[in-house]
């Protein structure tokens, strides 16, 4: 039962922009080699991208492209090559994870392909496309178990049926699907045109000014009290989220982790220790990184847990992402620690 997943044509727009600051030559000169991968050209654009790499050889576009290119051309081994390295020099990166697991797959390497997959979404959570070709993998090592379970015991009914279910799945009509011949690339959302220019803004007649509002009682000692103590607890989040950035900022890995509580529930399903292992390649690696914190919201649902919504500037090398993250934090001996993270473009 071949499979047919879901590839990438170019990184999103808002990714590329992160990247790096792309001159205009610069991107000229990766537009060309791309329309001549578009119009059926694989080898003068190969010549193309080859000649802008030469020149700028660390540019993620321009390697992201030629992965593609040498996809196009089936040249499978060496697209690895290229998408291996962009996930080792951006592994904040869903896209080149993604790229590479569909070329494992292509290979029949299901394992290679479903190990790149949930690092892509380990990167992040809400990546659908990753999600859905994850689904895809398991589909086909299930196919190949059940094809096994066949082989041991040819009147296994529930194998045959379970096998042919899937079958019929991936086939739409019930038939063999078709192994796809090229790389499925997904569409890439072209910027909204202009909208229409807005009509002339009116001004409302004059309105009468309204009555003052009744003076309100006077603030209580207890009441008083209880503001200073919410407004301590809110400087002792934002300070320990603070500390917390600090600490991914400088590399420190032990107190990055210390941040998070024991019962922190990892994105996307993770087990802890894998999770654990992941971020410690992330923060680790040597390189200069800097997160800053803006726009922090705290609320205190309950005693001693407070939920913390802010937006995150991330920033190593020519890598800039900037998303909105929301933290369910917990107080425990003293000490605010997180326990849920989830992550949103802004």
């Amino acid at each position: 039962m071949p499979i047919s997943l879901r590839a990438l044509f170019a990184l999103p727009l808002a990714v590329l922009l992160s990247i790096a600051s792309i001159s205009p030559s610069r991107a000229d000169e990766v537009q060309e080699a791309t329309q001549l991968l578009k119009q059926g050209h694989p080898t003068q654009a190969l010549e193309r991208i080859n000649a802008f790499l030469a020149a700028h050889p660390k540019d993620a576009k321009g390697r992201f492209l030629k992965g593609l290119i040498l996809a196009e051309q089936s040249k499978t081994a060496e697209a690895i090559k290229v998408f291996s390295a962009l996930t080792e020099d951006y592994p904040e990166l869903p896209e080149p994870y993604n790229n590479l697991a569909v070329l494992h797959a292509v290979q029949g390497q299901y394992d290679k392909a479903k190990t790149a997959l949930e690092m892509a979404i380990r990167t992040h959570p809400s990546y659908a496309v990753a999600h859905e070709n994850l689904g895809d993998i398991y589909a086909k090592m299930a196919t190949q178990a059940y094809d096994r379970a066949l082989q041991l015991d040819r009147g296994n009914a529930a194998a045959q049926t379970k096998l042919a279910l899937i079958r019929e799945l991936f086939s739409g009509t019930g038939k063999p699907a078709k192994p796809a011949a090229k790389l499925e690339a997904s569409k890439v959302p072209m910027a909204a045109a202009p909208a229409a220019p807005l009509p002339p803004v009116v001004k409302p007649p004059p309105v009468a000014a309204p009555a003052l509002p009744a003076a309100k009682p006077p603030v209580s000692s207890e009441d008083s009290a209880s503001a200073a103590k919410s407004n301590a607890e809110t400087g002792a989040v934002a300070q320990a989220l603070e500390n917390w950035a600090q600490a991914w900022s400088s590399n420190n890995v032990p107190a990055y982790l210390g941040h998070y509580a024991k019962d922190f529930a990892p994105p996307a399903g993770a087990t802890r220790s894998a999770w654990e292992a992941t971020r410690r390649q992330l923060v680790a690696k040597p390189r200069k990184i800097s997160v800053a914190i803006t726009d922090l919201k705290v609320t205190f649902p309950e005693p001693n847990k407070a939920t913390a919504s802010f937006v995150q500037d991330y920033r190593s090398g020519a890598m800039k992402s900037v998303i909105s993250k929301t933290l369910v934090l917990v107080k425990t001996d003293g000490k605010w620690l997180i326990q849920r993270e989830q992550v949103g473009k802004k």
